[in-house]
């Protein structure tokens, strides 16, 4: 019995330090922290006072297509805010009635619960329960908005008394700043309801397909409950949820809630108790680019609109706790019609032939990037094919073959060597004076001997005889082709990577990869450049065309239409200026020279396959091993890019079929795979599309 009297007296001296403590806290913010808490956390308190004003919390991106439909979300925390209108009074007086009933008479703080918790946090007890509404608001701020890892969460959380005097003092400030209504709004706004689902309108969403205004009783008190035990009141728990759900009605009807009349409100509460959860069960938002209509579609492109922000300001952070809205220039159309061919060219499944292709609208404001889709599903299951490299986008390990031919004609025409309809040499077999191969003189032959030794330059292009273009790339100079691919649309492919298309790596051993693949061609006069055997990007490919088919205009190729902030304001995406690469009398030239490929050229049967009628731009291109080959072709309407590659780890020669495949030794060629991709893509994109003419040619270029 001493005992039991002695314990009861410490408690009672316990509470008294406790409460003196909190006092001292909070008159004297300071020496108030002195033993129970530090100078650093009271200045700390202070510093999340001012804040829990004014941030808000952390809310989802959403990234549209070019017409506003939703492809992809990105978050930590599914979060939508709502105002209180938008917020039934259903849902704000069950939360009341179960979280803290006396909220509209405190100041803050439930001081009898208060004390309560802090006494067993001072004798050692697990401290729980007892905060007001305002509290958990701060508790909930702490952890989900301020908190940024889980460390950093649970220290949030942490059960001791100290947390508990720093959720008062704060809970206090906030009572002087701002209303019950605007409290309680903001606490339904940050609180989680299980999983990744943050806020009421995510979780009226998710749980009932409807919007938090439109909560019934039930529904409301449902989420109610959930708010604090969403790990074990969800729908896999049926029976737990409804009790639950019940026991925050009783709570309704005992508080006058659901009516002043106690009779009345016992009657309600009968009736609401007798209704099912009637869970809709929305199914969570995708979270991240392969989450997007599971990686099929549009993974690749969302993929390139998270890395296109994040070289302009804009990184993934931001965009996963910014709630932005991010109207990008995806035709839906078109992607659907990219993927459709690439996949019905080569299978997802096929090992090691990856087939992709990039669609990009000229303009001479803007090049809008409308499709970027593979016969690969944009993944992380290996088991199933998938890859998370953008195989559309990024600078893939293999060249495109003769399309980069198109560059040494561009050098070569505006430095007054050639022109469209003037007369080059092709012989069979030629030995440059320049380039070397290894030290020994570079010897390059034409895929076909026999043949004419003199053409135009437009049946050169159509045809694409190796030995003419290394001519005229010594004529021109390598280093004026080199810098025309880039001024032309390759400026990631050249600038940004080094020969082994890897970001530049000062510390390599190999010199090579210590700088970019434009220096490397040019300091070791690499004389195949106009072969192309370097690393490219497919969508740069597809850029080239639009420059060209844009009057010589050069345009970032940009998946971005806007981006919205939370608040709906326009954010200000500082992205490169369009800019004229070349004259517009060369890009016409260039046009009519290009013109042929697909009547006459290495393109024409593809073309003829498919019903092709439209004037065009075509470029076929092959890598020697035919480990690679690819196809540029441009309207005016659009510009696509198709190359096909071996994506093994040890890379083969593909051989063209009914299934293209992995082989000894290849046959693949542009005018294949590639070719019949573009066509069966753009046939249906060019739908309903006016048939625009090529631009002409000035007369020094022809």
């Amino acid at each position: 019995m001493l005992v039991a009297r002695a314990t009861g007296i410490l408690k009672l001296i316990g509470l008294c330090v406790v409460a003196g403590l909190v006092v001292a806290a909070i008159a004297f913010p300071v020496v108030g922290g002195a033993g129970l808490l530090s100078n650093r956390a009271s200045e700390t308190v202070d510093q999340y006072s001012a804040e829990l004003a004014q941030a808000d919390p952390p809310l989802l991106t959403t990234i549209t297509d070019s017409k506003n439909k939703p492809i992809a979300y990105l978050y930590d925390q599914d979060r939508e805010l709502v105002d209180s209108a938008g917020i039934s009074q259903n849902m704000k007086a069950a939360m009341v009635a179960i979280e803290d009933h006396r909220f509209e008479e405190h100041n803050g703080v439930d001081w009898k619960g208060t004390m309560r918790a802090m006494v067993k946090g001072v004798l050692g007890q697990r401290v729980e329960g007892g905060s007001s509404i305002t509290q958990q608001y701060v508790k909930n701020y702490l952890a989900y908005v301020v908190a940024k890892t889980d460390i950093e969460r649970e220290k949030a959380s942490e059960v001791t008394a100290a947390r508990k005097l720093r959720e008062v003092r704060i809970a206090l400030q906030l009572e002087r700043t701002l209303s019950k209504d605007e409290i309680l709004t903001r606490y339904l706004n940050v609180v989680p309801f299980g999983g990744q689902i943050y806020g009421i309108k995510s979780a009226s969403r998710h749980y009932f397909d409807k919007l938090p205004k439109d909560l019934t009783v039930p529904e409301a008190a449902y989420l109610a409950g959930l708010v604090n035990k969403p790990s074990r009141l969800g729908s896999e728990n049926p029976e737990e949820a409804k009790k639950r759900r019940d026991h925050v009605l009783k709570r309704m009807a005992d508080t006058g809630a659901l009516s002043k009349d106690q009779a009345q409100a016992q009657e309600l509460y009968r009736k609401f108790q007798e209704e099912p959860l009637n869970f809709a069960l929305v199914k969570r938002r995708p979270n991240d680019c392969v989450s997007a209509d599971n990686g099929q579609t549009n993974g690749y492109f969302c993929d390139y609109v998270v890395d296109y922000l994040a070289k302009h300001g804009l990184n993934k952070d931001k965009l996963k706790r910014g709630g932005y809205t991010i109207q990008t220039t995806l035709d839906q159309g078109a992607n659907d019609a990219v993927k459709a061919a690439a996949e019905g060219e080569v299978s997802k499944n096929t090992d090691g032939v990856a087939n992709a292709m990039a669609v990009v609208e000229p303009g001479k404001d803007k090049h809008r990037v409308r499709a970027l889709g593979a016969n690969r599903d944009y993944g992380n299951d290996k088991g199933k094919n998938q890859t998370s490299f953008n195989l559309p986008a990024d600078v893939s390990r293999f060249g495109a073959g003769s399309i980069f031919k198109i560059f040494t004609a561009a050098a070569a025409m505006e430095e007054g060597k050639t022109g469209v309809n003037r007369t080059v040499n092709v012989p069979n077999t030629y030995t440059s004076s320049i380039y070397k191969n290894g030290g020994k003189a570079y010897t390059v032959k034409n895929a076909s001997e026999g043949g004419d030794t003199q053409m135009t330059l437009q049946s050169a292009l159509a045809h694409s005889p190796n030995t003419g273009f290394v001519i005229l790339e010594e004529q021109a100079g390598l280093d004026s082709v080199v810098d025309m691919s880039v001024r032309m649309g390759l400026r990631d492919s050249m600038k940004s990577v080094n020969r082994g298309g890897s970001k530049i790596n000062p510390e390599a051993k190999d010199a090579s990869l210590r700088i970019a693949q434009d220096k490397w061609v040019k300091d070791n006069k690499v004389g195949s450049f106009t072969l192309g055997v370097t690393v490219v990007s497919v969508l740069e490919l597809a850029n080239v065309g639009a420059t060209i088919t844009s009057g010589g205009t050069w345009c970032p190729p940009t998946p971005i239409e806007k981006v919205l902030d939370r608040n709906g304001k326009p954010v200000d995406i500082k992205e490169a200026a369009c800019e004229q690469a070349i004259d517009a009398g060369l890009a016409g030239a260039l046009a009519q020279g290009l013109s042929k490929d697909t009547t006459e050229g290495t393109a024409a049967k593809a073309a003829r396959d498919s019903g092709w009628s439209r004037p065009m731009i075509g470029k076929t291109g092959t890598t020697q091993n035919h480990q690679s080959a690819g196809f540029v072709g441009a309207t005016p309407n659009f510009s696509g890019a198709v190359l096909t590659f071996s994506d093994s780890p040890t890379p083969k020669p593909i051989c063209d079929g009914a299934q293209p495949r992995l082989c000894p030794s290849g046959n693949i060629y542009g005018g294949k795979v590639p070719a019949r991709t573009w066509f069966e893509a753009m046939k249906p994109i060019h739908q309903g599309q006016e048939t625009r003419q090529l631009p002409q040619g000035d007369g020094q270029y022809m």
